[in-house]
């Protein structure tokens, strides 16, 4: 199961440099970063290791059986982003 991004990210690109798989974009000085208000986990990619979890400031980052019920449509929203 891969982790969601939602809409409490902050853009402060901890995350990108944490993940070991490179399954999070856009990545800080990507054109892409100035044009989205957050950043997105591409669930084909993302190895279900919980570091950009536990590094996110903003607590943004959920496992994606985890997610609440009211973020439920940010899982659709990170994969779209790669899609």
């Amino acid at each position: 199961m891969a982790y969601v991004i939602t809409d409490a990210c902050v853009k402060d690109f901890a995350c990108v440099a944490e993940c070991p798989s490179g399954a999070i974009a856009p990545a800080e000085g990507d054109a892409a970063a100035a044009t989205v208000s957050q950043l997105f986990i591409n669930p084909d990619d993302c190895i279900d290791c919980g570091s950009c979890a536990s590094v996110c400031p903003a607590t943004a980052i959920f496992s994606a059986d985890e997610l609440p019920a009211d973020k439920a449509d940010f899982a659709a929203k990170n994969a779209a982003y790669f899609g």
